[in-house]
């Protein structure tokens, strides 16, 4: 009996043993259940965090499955995923994440696939907790943990947080399309070898932070001398990060949600979209078919929010005789319906030219549109032919944008007329964007107007006058110069911020083309500049 005892207590140290070096855990897991505030030093250290447990407030991952499903799937991927929703909450959350995986991926093409650089970067720097955030950004080397498919992930945190490395699920594919299904785990090991170099590993100065609820990747923190643990109850008291706090600022994002898609957010989502549908459909009649002091009490009835600043020297109060053709509105570019609204606002009739626009959306435009064709001799003398009989809109960033930043001004504008009239435009969603630079162009307007309650605010400032007399090349005030401070002052009223940035830098940075042939895929970073046209 003695002797079976024995055998029996040699075997069951004998797989305790085997156990213990596969997942090769450091003696100090379960004594570093520390406060993020209590690190040490990690400048000279190179860090291995988890992404949900670490960095992010939320444990959900819902909210970015649910955006994958809808930006890159569609409305009905997204529905789908919802319905989904009760039964993600009572399996394991392995066999959650993998039903989401497959819901929001089967089919998918992988070379379109933006959604992870274009869409969700913006949504991630919503849900990081700034004292996770503060520890992860003063250590050296960062190498990124994370459950979500590579993807999904790696574009937000290679950008924007400077990880060298990021250890995620692979996604199976078959002639460029994703499959549904994730490969196993086993790579990460290689992946972090591979980094962290070919030293000898007790010369390795490396720091885990990981979650106290959350089950480690064993194969991937046993690199780790120190591993710190977060609890959920601490991450529920982190703030979120300001805005003024990104390692960047986040000048361009893409996609149709405005709002992050939780469970409850997404269940109103599809309870509104079939009255929003209606809404917009009155709203786009009311604007297309009725005449101005009709349609804008109509169009505030339903929920929409217009707001119009005038100053008094304005030439729509006191029209100014002394000068001739119309005048010419320069306004930043918020939305297509940027040249509507200011028309109707004005209640008068403008001619709107812009670089692009879809045929769907020309042919039912309210006001007459004029294509430009971007050659500059061609488009001037378009410009003074449709200013000579009458009033004229102009937005010279060439595209939108939807944070609080201006692009560059194109200077063609400062040599058409002497009465130039600057409107600084902003406008506001709650669920849907009214632009996009990788979907359907002439599904902006249905969109924006599918909002409970979309606002714009206009107001016009003070005329610039003497700008085509004035403006040359070599003299004192150029085109450029009048460029700079129409924008300049458009971005003070509106407190943005000016840029050099223009349209092919968006289109490259989202779509991966300069906005008219997907050919180029030149690399481009979206700095903050000074407000300088060139």
């Amino acid at each position: 009996m003695a002797g079976k005892a024995f055998s029996l207590k040699a075997f069951l140290l004998y797989i305790s043993r085997i156990i213990l070096r596969r997942s090769r855990i450091p003696r100090s897991f379960k004594a570093s259940q520390l406060r993020l505030q209590k690190l040490p030093s990690l400048a000279n250290r190179a860090l291995i965090f988890d992404v949900e447990g670490a960095l992010l407030r939320s444990s959900s991952l819902f909210p970015y499955f649910l955006l994958v499903a809808f930006e890159a799937g569609s409305l009905l991927r997204a529905l789908v995923l919802f319905l989904l929703y009760p039964i993600l909450c009572v399996v394991s959350e392995d066999m959650g994440l993998k039903i989401m995986v497959f819901v929001c991926f089967l089919g998918i093409k992988k070379h379109s696939f933006r959604v992870g650089t274009a869409v969700l970067p913006k949504f991630f720097l919503e849900d990081v907790g700034l004292e996770g955030f503060q520890e992860v950004m003063r250590s050296g080397r960062k190498l990124a943990v994370t459950a979500l498919p590579t993807v999904m992930v790696e574009g937000f945190l290679r950008d924007y947080l400077g990880v060298e490395s990021v250890v995620g699920r692979e996604l199976k594919q078959f002639r460029g399309y994703f499959l549904g299904f994730m490969e196993n785990k086993e790579r990460s090991s290689l992946v972090l070898e591979k980094v962290l170099g070919e030293e000898d590993e007790r010369n390795r100065d490396v720091v885990g932070i990981g979650c106290l609820n959350k089950s480690l990747d064993h194969q991937v923190f046993s690199h780790c001398k120190e591993i710190y643990l977060v609890s959920e109850a601490e991450k529920s008291n982190w703030s979120q990060l300001p805005k003024e706090n990104y390692p960047k600022p986040l000048i361009f994002h893409d996609g149709r949600l405005a709002f992050r898609p939780t469970p409850l957010a997404t269940l109103a989502m599809f309870l509104w979209i079939p009255m929003g549908f209606i809404v917009a459909l009155v709203r786009a009649i009311a604007g297309y078919s009725l005449p101005y002091k009709m349609s804008t009490p109509i169009l505030v009835f339903t929920g929409i929010r217009l707001k119009l600043t005038i100053p008094k020297s304005s030439p729509t109060i006191s029209e100014d005789k002394t000068t001739k053709g119309g005048v010419l509105y320069v306004c930043n570019h918020r939305t297509l319906l940027d040249p509507l609204y200011l028309s109707t606002i004005l209640n008068k009739p403008l001619t709107a030219v812009t670089y692009s626009l879809s045929r769907v959306s020309e042919v039912l435009a309210p006001i007459k549109t004029v294509r430009l064709t971007r050659d500059r001799e061609r488009d001037a003398k378009m410009m003074e032919k449709l200013l000579s009989q009458g009033d004229l809109v102009v937005c010279p960033e060439g595209t939108t944008c939807r944070e609080p930043y201006l692009l560059r001004f194109s200077p063609l504008f400062a040599e058409m007329s002497d009465n130039i009239v600057p409107v600084a435009m902003d406008a506001h969603v709650s669920l849907f964007y009214g632009t996009t630079a990788g979907g359907l162009k002439c599904l902006d307007p249905l969109f924006f107007l599918m909002n409970p309650f979309p606002a714009y605010k206009v107001r016009l400032l003070e005329k610039v006058s003497g700008a085509a007399s004035n403006c040359r090349d070599d003299g004192a005030q150029s085109r450029f110069d009048v460029a700079n401070h129409v924008q300049k002052e458009i971005g003070r009223v509106l407190e943005f911020e000016c840029t050099r940035l223009t349209r092919k830098d968006k289109y490259l940075i989202l779509a991966g083309n300069e906005g008219i042939v997907a050919t180029d895929n030149k690399p481009q970073t979206h700095t903050t500049q000074t407000c300088k046209t060139t």
